[in-house]
C-alpha cells in the first residue's frame, strides 16, 4: 500500500512573495481612486439634491475647525496659533469629501499623526483623550464613512491597516498616556467601512439591475418588432401572391382572349407569364423560411374590414360592451388588401388591449373613408366593471406592431390616454399607394 508524501509547506520565499503582492495591492489602492472626481449625486434629477454633498461637506468643514480649535486650546492648553493650523489641516480637507475623499485622507491622516505627536509634548490632564481627541476621531470617522461610500474594498482595506498601524505605533510609543482611543478608532472605523461599503454595494448591484432591466426592455421590443415585421411579411406574401397568379393568368391567356396579336405581343406576354412564374417561386421559398418556425396556421385566409363586424361580435360575447360604425362612403373591394389587412390588425389589437386592460369599458369602433385615407378609430370609456384588469402594467408590444404595420403601409398612429380615463387608438391608412420606407426610416 502506497502512501502520497505529506503536502510541502509553503517556502520562505513564497510567503515573502505573496506579502510583497498583497503590500503593492494595498499601496495601489491607496494611491489611486477608484473613481472619478464626481460628487455622489451628481446626476439627481432636482438642483437641490446636487448641492446635498457640498452642504454636508461645507457643514462639516465649519463645525469641525472650530471645535478642534477649542478643544486643542482648553483641554489640551496648545497654543492658539498651532492649534489653528493642526485645526485646519484636519478638518478643512473635509471639504473634499463630496469629490475626492481618498486625496482628503492622504492629508488628514497625516495631520491627525502630527497632531497626536504635538500633544506629547504637552502635560497630561486629568480627563485628556489620546491619540485621538474627540474631534479629530468624529471627524476621521465621517472621512471614513466618505471612503466606503466611494472607493473599493482594496482601498477600504489599506485605509484600515494604515489607521490600525498608526494607531499600534502610538500606543506603543506612549502606553501610559493612551487611554482606549487608539483601539476606540480602530474598532469604530472597522464599523463605518463595513456600514458604508454594504450601502454602496448594494446601491452598485441596484444600478446594475436597473441598467440589466433597461436593455432586456429594449431587447425585448426588439424581438417583438422582428417577430411582427416578420408576421407582416407572410401576411403581405398571400396579398402579393395573388395579384402574381391574376398576372400571370391574364398574361397566359391574352393571347387567346385578343385575336390578332402580332408575334412580338406574344412574345411579350410570354415574358411577362414566364417573370410572374418565377417571382411566385422565390415568393414561395421565401415565404418557407419565413414559416420554419412551423407556424401551419398562418396558411390560412388572411382577413380584412369584410371580417371587422364578426371581430367586435366576438368581443361582446366575451363580455365587451363595443359598438361598431362603418362609413358607408367605404367600398371595401377597392381597399388596397395591404391596407385592409393592416387595419382588421389594427383593430383586433385594440379590442385585445381593451379586453386586457379595461375589462367591460364601452368601446366604439369606427372605419372611415375620406376617397384618400382610410381612418380606423377605437376609443375605449374608463372600466365600470369591478374588479381588477388582467394586465395592471403593459410592455407596449402591442402598440409597437400597430406602428410597424402603420408605417410599412406609409400611415400614421396616434395613440394615448383620454382624459376621463379612457384610451384612443386612431390609424389613418393611404388609400393609393406610396414609396415603401426606406432602411433610413425604420
Amino acid at each position: 500500500m502506497t502512501t502520497s508524501p505529506p503536502p510541502t509547506p509553503p517556502s520562505a520565499d513564497g510567503l515573502l512573495s505573496a506579502a510583497r503582492r498583497n503590500l503593492r495591492e494595498l499601496a495601489h489602492g491607496l494611491s489611486h481612486p477608484s473613481h472619478p472626481p464626481v460628487p455622489p449625486l451628481a446626476h439627481a434629477p432636482k438642483h437641490r439634491q446636487r448641492l446635498l454633498p457640498y452642504v454636508v461637506v461645507l457643514a462639516l468643514a465649519a463645525i469641525f475647525i472650530p471645535v478642534t480649535i477649542n478643544v486643542l486650546t482648553e483641554q489640551y492648553g496648545v497654543i492658539g496659533g498651532l492649534a489653528g493650523i493642526l485645526a485646519v489641516a484636519q478638518a478643512a480637507p473635509l471639504l473634499m469629501l463630496a469629490h475626492r475623499p481618498l486625496q482628503a485622507w492622504w492629508i488628514v491622516f497625516p495631520a491627525d499623526i502630527l497632531g497626536a505627536a504635538v500633544l506629547l509634548g504637552y502635560p497630561v490632564h486629568e480627563y485628556e483623550i489620546w491619540p485621538w481627541p474627540p474631534p479629530t476621531l468624529i471627524g476621521y470617522l465621517f472621512l471614513l464613512l466618505a471612503l466606503a461610500l466611494r472607493e473599493t474594498r482594496r482601498t477600504l482595506v489599506a485605509v484600515w491597516v494604515a489607521t490600525g498601524a498608526a494607531s499600534l505605533i502610538l500606543q506603543l510609543i506612549s502606553p501610559g498616556r493612551s487611554n482606549g482611543s487608539a483601539l476606540l478608532l480602530v474598532i469604530l472605523g472597522a464599523v463605518v467601512l463595513l456600514i458604508g461599503a454594504a450601502v454602496r454595494e448594494r446601491g452598485d448591484a441596484q444600478r446594475r439591475l436597473a441598467e440589466q432591466e433597461t436593455i432586456s426592455e429594449a431587447e425585448r421590443a426588439q424581438r417583438t418588432l422582428l417577430e411582427e415585421r416578420t408576421r407582416i411579411a407572410r401576411e403581405l406574401h398571400d396579398v402579393v401572391a395573388h395579384h402574381m397568379s391574376v398576372i400571370t393568368v391574364q398574361a397566359d391567356s391574352a393571347p387567346y382572349r385578343i385575336s390578332g396579336l402580332p408575334e412580338q405581343a406574344r412574345e411579350e406576354f410570354g415574358v411577362i407569364a414566364a417573370s410572374a412564374r418565377e417571382s411566385l417561386t422565390e415568393m414561395r421559398r421565401l415565404l418557407a423560411v419565413l414559416r420554419s418556425d412551423g407556424t401551419e396556421g398562418e396558411r390560412a385566409p388572411q382577413p380584412g374590414l369584410d371580417r371587422v363586424q364578426q371581430l367586435v361580435e366576438a368581443t361582446v360575447r366575451a363580455g365587451l360592451p363595443a359598438e361598431l360604425s362603418l362609413s358607408a362612403d367605404l367600398h371595401l373591394p377597392d381597399v388596397p388588401q395591404a391596407v385592409d389587412l393592416s387595419a382588421y390588425r389594427i383593430v383586433q389589437e385594440a379590442l385585445a388591449n381593451v379586453v386586457r386592460h379595461a375589462p367591460g369599458a364601452r368601446t366604439r369602433v369606427s372605419i372611415t373613408s375620406d376617397g384618400e385615407h382610410l381612418t380606423a378609430l377605437v376609443v375605449n370609456d374608463r372600466a365600470e366593471q369591478p374588479g381588477s384588469p388582467l394586465e395592471t402594467t403593459g410592455t407596449g408590444h402591442g402598440l409597437v406592431g400597430m406602428r410597424e404595420r402603420v408605417r410599412l403601409t406609409g400611415g400614421t398612429l396616434d395613440t394615448g390616454p383620454l382624459p376621463d380615463g379612457g384610451f384612443r387608438v386612431a390609424a389613418r391608412l393611404p388609400l393609393v399607394p406610396v414609396p415603401p420606407p426606406t432602411s433610413e426610416d425604420s
